[in-house]
């Protein structure tokens, strides 16, 4: 058996869609990017929404319509993929670590008023599938006077208190990518509480062209367009807009099959003391993007043995996301930075298959080959403590 770490979910409708928009021949940006913007302003339930190439474009303008910029400061955590501190570089600024909470895998938020100095400027928490001190980010934020922009790529459907993740966002920035729960390829998407930060999103994606080509091509009068400031070619195709509004109709269900996978895999693992589920309440709902395990300092097997014999049996699995700061380029930013809850999940945390076309039997030969290494752990723990002896 050979199970992929994830696989998008794709049927006939978005074939559909796609082929409806090559026969249009209108594929770059235009009516059905203003369409899937309009239909997820609804379903957030906020202001307006911007879609753009990729969830990296979405912080990397939201940056910048922020006011963001050389010689500031960026609070963010460490244990995220390399995009989030990156955006932050690509503006002239200068991304600060700080540490992550060890049960949620976001931010400390209790460690952020301590990294703030009189350069700091924002502040830009990355929600791993799961929003967690959202409404404390904020109120810290408006302390201090510091923007929030919300790297919330995988966390596209998300609840926190009871409210959609973006609802109430000023700049909420999610992703499309194919791991993502729903996908078009590639694609992100800005959730905003205000219309003229919208409009200089949309400015900032497209060249910062002072009309649309859309808004040409309807007009009945000839208008040339001008340039009055930098912008960027990070404009979302109607192809691919076509194919997000599909996904966007099935993202709800999609959810629910994948935490229901996730709510197998916790019952599973509940009784294997040193692992750790990841967590799920009413307060904290969990898209379940990834479904990661965490293994406790007595583990009697090491994460990447784990791994090798789960790829030797044909499950893909992967590390938790990355230590940011020990990537080469922030290494030289930051030579002797130690962020423990960070460096420990990224070298202790599995990330195991969970999509929605999972099969109950493919579920059950992980299942079965996880509980099979715990048993062949614990029975082997004794043997190796003799002959360390």
């Amino acid at each position: 058996m050979k199970i992929p770490i994830t696989k998008p979910y794709l049927a006939e409708e978005e074939v559909a869609a796609a082929s409806e928009v090559i026969r249009s021949g209108w594929l770059t940006q235009g009516p059905k990017v203003a369409e899937l913007e309009k239909r997820f302003a609804e379903y957030i339930g906020c202001i307006d929404v911007v879609a753009v190439s990729s969830c990296t474009a979405a912080l990397h303008i939201s940056l910048l319509a922020a006011g963001i910029g050389a010689g500031d400061e960026v609070i963010c955590p460490s244990y995220t993929f390399i995009a989030t501190p990156n955006s932050i570089v690509y503006v002239g600024a200068k991304p600060v670590f700080v540490d992550i909470d060890p049960e949620t895998y976001n931010i400390d938020p209790e460690l952020i008023e301590d990294a703030i100095t009189e350069r700091t400027k924002a502040i830009l928490p990355a929600y791993q599938g799961v929003a967690t001190d959202v409404e404390r980010i904020y109120e810290i934020a408006r302390e201090h006077s510091l923007a929030v922009i919300e790297d919330a790529a995988p966390a596209v459907g998300a609840y926190y208190n009871h409210k959609k993740l973006g609802s109430e966002s000023h700049l909420c920035c999610f992703s499309l990518h194919p791991r993502k729960v729903i996908t078009c390829g590639e694609g992100g998407l800005i959730a905003t509480d205000d219309k003229q930060t919208a409009d200089k999103l949309r400015k900032l994606r497209h060249h910062y062209m002072s009309v649309s080509d859309l808004e040409r091509h309807k007009s009945d009068k000839i208008i040339f367009e001008t340039y009055p400031d930098v912008g960027y070619n990070y404009r979302m195709t109607d192809i691919q807009a076509a194919i997000a509004t599909v996904q966007l109709e099935r993202l709800d269900g999609l959810i629910l099959r994948r935490r229901e996978i996730a709510e197998r895999y916790n019952s599973a693992f509940e009784d294997i003391e040193w692992l750790q589920t990841p967590i799920n309440n009413d307060d904290a709902y969990n898209t379940f993007q990834s479904y990661m395990l965490k293994l406790l300092p007595d583990a009697p097997v090491k994460r990447n043995t784990m791994m090798e014999k789960l790829l030797k049996k044909g499950i893909a699995s992967r590390r938790g996301f990355l230590s940011c700061h020990r990537e080469a380029y922030y290494r030289r930013m930051y030579p002797d930075l130690k962020l423990p809850n960070t460096e420990y999940c990224t070298d202790n945390c599995i990330i195991l298959p969970l999509y929605p076309a999972l099969s109950q039997k493919e579920q059950n030969y992980i299942i079965e080959n996880i509980r099979k290494i715990a048993d062949e752990a614990v029975v082997d723990t004794p043997a190796l403590e003799r002959s360390l002896r």
